[in-house]
Formats: C-alpha cells, structure tokens, sequence
C-alpha cells in the first residue's frame, strides 16, 4: 500500500512532493496510525518514529523545520532559525512541510526548482492572507510558480457561520461564489475555491490537485472536524539532489 499521494503538478526534476495519508505508523487509537503531529496529545515515541517513517518513505534527506501553526500570516525561510510561530514556510534546498487535518495544505514551486514554499491554509489564514504573504516573499515571479492544493475538507462537508463568510466578503467581494448557504442559515464554504482565488490575485495561474476531501475519506485522512481528536499529515515539497 503506498502511504503518500504524490502532487500531481509538472515540477521540474529533483522535485518530490505530496501529502501522507494516516496509514503507515505505528500510533494507536484516535491517531491511528502515522500521525505526525507532535502537539495533538499523541506519544511522542510514536511520533518521532512516525517521523522517521515519513523520511524513509518519501525518500527525504532531511526533516524539515516542523512550524507551530496559528492560522496566521507569518511566513518562516527554511534554515534561518526556529521555525517558531508560522504558517507558511518557504526553501531553496531540502524539504519544507506543513500539517493538516482538515486545512487546505498549498504547495507552490518555482518552475525552476530552485524555490519552493508550503502553505497551512485554514480559513483565519486564508482570510487574512497567507497565500499573498507567502507569495510576496518568494524571490520567483508569482507567473513561475505552480502550486498544488493537497487534501482538505471539500465545500459539501464544511459548514461555516456568517462569520466566516463576512470575513472573505471583507476581504473580496467576489468570494462569495465560494459559498453556498444551507438550510441551517449557515454557509458551506469552498477552501479551494477561495484558495484558487486567492493564488489567482497573487499572480500564480498555474494551479493543480483540490479534488480530494479529508471529512469523506475516514479510511485514507484525518479529519478534525470529523473526529475531533486526531493526528495530523504532512504536505511537503522537496528538492532532491
């Protein structure tokens, strides 16, 4: 069984990329089984093997500078320091990640290779633009960067209140095609309709992937807002030598 779903995107060579499904670890219970987050309450012991796992198996080098997300706008470069407080890393060599379960995860690589970037997508971080921030800090021109969006919950299984709507409105008006209101008065929103926008306004045009839902699948993804306490996966790009 392959335990990665590799980014269907044209990045150059040397580039690896893509996102881990929840099977291949040895954690136990509601983190069953490659959990690779450190801080959802899981043993540390089998999250450090986890991620070792993930290395093997992706054929990584090097682990990258795990963030501590806060569905911000801070955006980490890879090798300057502790990551620290960040959702968005950005790299020129060895690997840059972030961890989801539910979140958009967003890959961006320079058509080059020479620069790549991980994004945690939430919709606070959408909404107070993290793709734009991310983007701005890269040396590439938005129109050289190809993107990816790994799995997150889809528009079906994401119900949101008018909070979260006024909040996109506020930002862009013409987010609200990314909303489809329900019969419970709330919204169902479209993190990858939003996140495409978004990536569209930054300048990057050349968008992949976003057809998988973390809430459907229980059998290949954690998903928060399905169970409540889970682990999380990685979505990484790298550059291999």
């Amino acid at each position: 069984m392959t335990d990665w779903i590799a980014a269907d995107w044209p990045a150059p060579q040397g580039i690896v990329a893509g996102s881990t499904l929840r099977s291949g670890g040895v954690s136990e219970g509601a983190f069953a089984t490659l959990n690779l987050g450190a801080h959802v309450g899981d043993d540390p012991v089998a999250v450090a093997e986890n991620r070792r796992r993930f290395l093997q198996m992706c054929a990584l080098g090097q682990e990258p500078d795990w963030l501590t997300q806060v569905h911000g706008t801070d955006v980490h470069i890879a090798g300057q320091g502790e990551a620290g407080e960040a959702d968005a890393v950005i790299g020129r060599a060895g690997t840059v990640a972030v961890l989801t379960a539910d979140c958009l995860p967003i890959l961006l690589c320079a058509r080059s290779g020479d620069e790549f970037a991980a994004i945690h997508g939430g919709w606070r971080g959408l909404a107070a633009g993290i793709v734009n921030a991310t983007v701005s800090r890269m040396h590439t021109p938005p129109e050289q960067l190809l993107a990816w969006l790994g799995p997150a919950i889809s528009q079906p299984a994401f119900e949101v209140g008018g909070e979260v709507f006024e909040a996109f409105l506020d930002l862009d008006a013409e987010n609200d095609g990314c909303f489809e209101p329900n019969d419970r008065g709330r919204w169902q929103a479209d993190l990858y309709g939003l996140a495409r926008r978004q990536l569209g306004v930054a300048g990057v045009t050349a968008v992949y992937g976003g057809e998988l839902c973390t809430y459907a699948d229980a059998g290949r993804f954690f998903s928060y807002r399905r169970d409540g306490q889970c682990g999380r996966m990685a979505t990484f790009v790298a550059r291999q030598r």
